[in-house]
């Protein structure tokens, strides 16, 4: 057993001062306070000083990381990704895609799901440092509008229909998590509605939908929004369209990309009145650049160039090189709000988006120990992943 002692800790719903956190077979065994809890006999004890406890970070929209990209063919691809975000916080992601031809897309979520198979047989065994976890596709594409495709090459978007699902599914060997569609386009509605049967997680997103279309696909069964106001139709006071939906409406979460650069800073505020502690997720949409130096970089087979932290392709935004703990430092100033909201945006939130919310997400008994250790810069200073410390 592993006794993990620190200043205080964050479930993130409750704030546990001189918190003692026990580990055992990878699981959170138990969660309490050395004020009112001895440490027990023959545990490996680590002090964790003045340090705060949170939950592992879950990024569900990501592209890769490290100078890789998760659609890569390359064996080094994952594992270089998923070091590097695991230094800032990220326990587990969903690699997500970008429109690309049909035969490497089913390439790339065949190889996808392998990673994800492996690395539950492999119980999250870390050899040398800590790796955060795929646990779930996201297919960003190619069901999305050519209006709002961004920079989704438009040869490659297709109209979708049951049996192109299914052969993605099949592919992915059911591994798909997040599906971002277009709610307007023709065949949407079918493929939300199957989609949502599987238990995916269908998500609005690169979109030119009116309300009318919106609320189409929040009725098949659509819940989430993709990067919120970025590859969406604007709004209009007289035609507020899917971004008045997803900002309004209860029932549907939404994500954001906190850099400064995809939204204003104002607009980050706003969004966080408007969808509260409950409904807000971060997420970084980062690509292959991210932690490299400036220069040009891929994501899919699209080539990008960054500068200052501005990822562009013929003078598109093209992803970011957010990392998800500048995320949470980065909602915390812009929208002015605590450290509480800003982790559970990172933590508890993404983890109820993708129905994971007792295992991750989350410090309880019986979660994953998945854990993200917090300096008072809210600087990460460590992560742990499935217990390994």
């Amino acid at each position: 057993m592993i006794a993990l002692t620190a200043r205080a800790l964050l479930t993130p719903l409750e704030r546990i001062e001189q918190a003692l956190l026990l580990i055992e077979d990878g699981l959170i065994a138990e969660v309490s306070s050395r004020s009112t809890r001895e440490l027990p006999a023959n545990c490996h004890h680590i002090d964790l000083g003045d340090a705060l406890m949170i939950p592992g970070f879950i990024d569900i929209h990501i592209h890769g990381g490290n100078g890789h990209d998760v659609m890569e063919a390359s064996p080094d691809a994952l594992p270089s990704i998923e070091t590097l975000i695991a230094r800032h916080g990220v326990t587990s992601y969903c690699p997500t895609t970008i429109t690309s031809g049909e035969d490497k897309l089913l390439a790339a979520v065949e190889r996808l799901a392998d990673a994800i198979e492996a690395s539950d047989t492999e119980g999250g065994k870390q050899k040398t440092s800590p790796r955060a976890q795929p646990i779930g596709v996201h297919l960003e594409g190619p069901f999305i509008s050519h209006a709002r495709r961004g920079v989704h090459p438009p040869q490659n978007i297709l109209r979708p229909t049951l049996a192109l699902f299914d052969r993605f599914w099949q592919a992915a060997r059911g591994h798909i998590r997040v599906l971002t569609i277009a709610p307007e386009v023709e065949g949407a509605q079918e493929v939300i509605a199957e989609a949502v049967r599987r238990d995916v997680c269908v998500s609005l997103g690169h979109s030119d939908a009116d309300l009318t279309a919106a609320r189409s696909g929040l009725a098949a069964g659509a819940r989430h929004a993709t990067h919120t106001f970025n590859a969406m139709r604007p709004l209009n006071h007289r035609d507020p369209g899917i971004l008045g939906l997803v900002l309004t409406d209860p029932r549907v979460t939404a994500d954001i990309i906190a850099d400064g650069i995809h939204l204003d800073p104002i607009m980050v505020e706003m969004f966080m009145r408007l969808k509260g502690i409950d409904l807000a997720v971060l997420i970084t949409d980062a690509i292959s650049a991210t932690g490299m130096p400036d220069g040009r970089y891929k994501l899919g087979s699209l080539e990008v160039e960054v500068r200052a932290g501005r990822c562009t392709t013929d003078g598109r935004l093209a992803g970011s090189v957010l990392t998800i703990d500048r995320a949470v430092r980065n909602l915390m100033q812009f929208a002015k709000v605590d450290l509480v909201p800003a982790v559970r945006a990172a933590t508890a939130n993404p983890a109820k988006v993708l129905r994971m919310e007792k295992k991750r997400g989350t410090l309880q008994p019986g979660a994953v120990a998945d854990i993200t250790v917090l300096n008072s810069d809210n600087e990460v200073i460590r992560t742990i992943v499935n217990g390994f410390c």
